[in-house]
């Protein structure tokens, strides 16, 4: 079946002709106040405050996924504790599939104490060696302190080894949609094939966020005690931005200072990160520049919730008439702010609509484009089943549909 476009709408005039209603709707203008050889049309968004050294950055809409601006994303970078964010995720994963628990005993054992414990470079949590910890407070340590020993240690407990946990690091991976990250350790630490992206880390914090919320609400502890110790979280906009609420750093000698971070403010909520940056200011500075430009000139709308009419369109050959059509997920779209009234919205169906139609069938899709450049598109389906029509009612709309192909 060929696919018809409908005629391309405002936002304003789809919502007014199937009567929906949107979230927000632009205040009215205030009287004009500047010189009138100021022009009236939109200025452009300022272009976003670029990393001055990083390697790699990109500021991200967590509601959408939308890439609001970055360089080098998609570039294979090493993310030194960043991976430590894909081994909560896979705890949390398994945690939910009943694999094991958060109250498991984990024990701190002498690979993961000689590889990742005090004796070593990286970052620890001093738990002692040959004795457990509740998951719980050893995934504490890990993503607070960023500890490489109690990373090991619960790579150990969950899959037996680190190569076996590091399976289940790229097998959730490919789930998420990380197209270019490979994972060799859960802990970060340099490793031959290494690897990942500003954009599949962004991709991973925002899983993380979605997915597991509980796990993620570990990343803002600002400090963790583990015996005599006491060590405050390396992400230092945890203490300048109340919007701040995690999400990781990471350093090495070769993959410099990268830091993911995310924030929300009212109903928004950004992902940025910075890997290869000089400092651990220098990279908190960078992503709080970012975040900030972010929420300045950028605001996500819902357009559609899930299951709410979009369209209506005729049926051939069904017990019903005609079909309503909606989107299976809320749509929601990322725009420079005040553009919302500006975006246009079209849809194609197939020309002809024959039953019988599934409940929750694509039969179309709706795309969203702005200054004519598309930005979002969602699949169109069946918000409701319709069957095939009786005998006769098929029969005449076969001979209508012969007709008007004529």
């Amino acid at each position: 079946m060929t696919s018809r476009p409908v005629a391309v709408l405002s936002v304003a005039a789809l919502t007014a002709a199937f009567g929906l209603a949107f979230a927000q709707t632009p205040a009215p203008a205030p009287a004009a106040t500047a010189p009138a050889a100021v022009a009236t049309g939109e200025l452009p968004i300022p272009t976003a405050p670029a990393p001055a050294v990083s390697k790699a950055w990109v500021v991200m809409d967590y509601a959408t996924g939308q890439v609001l601006a970055g360089d080098n994303i998609d570039t294979q970078l090493e993310p030194a504790s960043i991976t430590k964010v894909m081994t909560s995720y896979v705890i949390a994963a398994e945690i939910a599939k009943g694999k094991v628990k958060a109250t498991d005993p984990v024990m701190m054992t002498e690979h993961a104490w000689k590889t990742g414990g005090a004796g070593t470079d990286g970052s620890y949590s001093g738990f002692e060696v040959n004795k457990t910890a509740p998951l719980e407070q050893m995934e504490t340590g890990m993503v607070v302190q960023s500890g490489n020993d109690a990373a090991i240690a619960l790579a150990e407990h969950v899959a037996g080894s680190e190569e076996a946990f590091a399976q289940l690091m790229n097998s959730y991976a490919a789930k998420i949609g990380m197209k270019n990250s490979h994972f060799v350790d859960p802990t970060g630490l340099s490793a031959q094939g290494h690897l990942s992206t500003a954009h599949d880390l962004a991709l991973l914090g925002r899983a993380l966020i979605h997915d597991y919320p509980q796990a993620y609400a570990l990343n803002k502890i600002k400090e963790f005690t583990v015996g005599p110790i006491t060590q405050p979280n390396r992400n230092l906009l945890l203490w300048r931005d109340a919007s701040v609420d995690g999400i990781k750093t990471g350093h090495t000698s070769n993959a410099g200072y990268c830091l993911m971070a995310s924030a929300q403010r009212g109903d928004q909520r950004l992902i940025a990160v910075v890997l290869g940056d000089t400092s651990e200011k220098q990279r908190a500075d960078d992503v709080q520049a970012l975040l900030n430009w972010g929420f300045r000139f950028y605001e996500t709308h819902k357009l559609y919730d899930a299951n709410a009419q979009v369209s209506v369109q005729k049926v051939w050959k069904g017990a019903s008439p005609q079909v309503r059509l909606g989107v299976a997920e809320p749509l929601l779209i990322t725009v420079p702010r005040g553009r919302f009234e500006s975006l246009k919205s079209s849809m194609e169906v197939p020309q002809n609509l024959i039953a019988p139609i599934a409940k929750g069938q694509k039969v179309g899709t709706i795309k969203l484009s702005l200054d004519g450049k598309q930005i979002a598109e969602a699949p169109l389906v069946a918000i409701d089943a319709v069957e095939q029509g009786g005998f006769f009612r098929r029969l005449w709309d076969s001979l209508v549909m012969w007709w008007k192909s004529r």
